[in-house]
């Protein structure tokens, strides 16, 4: 059986299944704006700081830089449709449309979460695989996919076919792109503790450690959630509203908090920032 077969045209993204009532949508709508244009501000801040000042052209800072690139289209692939559900009850979604979501969210994830290990290569062939095998699924109704968004196990539980397959590479896949990164990083981070305690003043490893506690924090939220999120489907009995709540707050938080930790607290752009409002006379000299 192939996509030929399929008689769904449009999906309806639901939202959260057990807070449909307009003061919930109401307060999610304020909440998500409000995060969505601090995360396009910092974000693009970084961006813009970076292109200006071209001594800021380093490995480091292009890494940096490319964070708060993916940051940008992840929480704009996502967030404007949420909106956009929460805020006009509006929920129909193409059924091109949804799975063009869905490709260019768990890319971004994809890529996110390898540039996070400093491994920020294309793995885009390893998304497609999932997104290849969904397409040929039928999907002949119902069409209301328990998301905020078209998420991959969320759009595939709608098909009228056997998803055996399907469910096990995807978690597969999944878990592998979160996993092997996540592996990197900590074994980086037990150098780094192992080099931090061979300091001898105790102020030089408290600043050690808030500058890598910060980093560790994001980490936690993006890949712990995200790995709770994946095995969380194959739970049974688990709540569809905290794990849809899981998800989004793992798209959110991570955009709006690096920002901070790789701008506000990096010296270097820190300057160059403080530079670029000196030279335009709003700070003065």
């Amino acid at each position: 059986m192939n996509h030929n077969t399929s008689q769904v045209e449009e999906f309806i993204i639901v939202g959260f299944p057990g807070l449909q009532d307009q003061e919930s949508r109401a307060v999610f709508s304020g909440i998500f704006l409000v995060a969505y244009l601090l995360i396009l501000l910092g974000n693009l801040l970084i961006i813009l700081i970076f292109a200006m000042d071209e001594s800021l052209h380093t490995p480091m800072y292009m890494l940096i830089c490319s964070l708060a690139f993916l940051d940008v289209i992840l929480s704009s692939v996502v967030i404007p449709k949420m909106l956009v559900v929460f805020m006009f009850d509006s929920k129909a979604i193409t059924f091109v449309a949804c799975f063009i979501q869905l490709l260019f969210y768990h890319g971004m994830i994809t890529a996110e979460s390898f540039l996070l290990g400093l491994m920020a290569y294309d793995r885009y062939m390893a998304i497609l695989i999932p997104i290849v095998l969904a397409l040929r699924l039928p999907f002949c109704g119902p069409n209301k996919v328990l998301h905020c968004f078209c998420d991959h196990v969320s759009v595939v539980r709608l098909t009228c076919a056997d998803i055996t397959i399907n469910s096990y590479v995807a978690l597969t896949i999944s878990l592998s792109t979160l996993f092997i990164p996540l592996t990197y990083i900590l074994f980086s981070y037990i150098r780094i503790i192992r080099s931090v305690f061979k300091i001898a003043s105790s102020e030089g490893r408290l600043k050690a450690f808030s500058t890598c506690g910060t980093h560790l924090l994001v980490i936690s939220v993006f890949f712990l959630i995200a790995a709770g999120v994946y095995i969380s489907y194959r739970v049974p009995g688990t709540s569809a509203d905290m794990r849809i709540m899981a998800a989004v707050l793992q798209n959110v938080i991570p955009p709006l908090m690096n920002p901070i930790i790789y701008c506000l607290r990096t010296k270097e752009i820190r300057d160059s920032f403080v530079k670029r409002i000196q030279r335009t006379q709003i700070l003065p000299k």
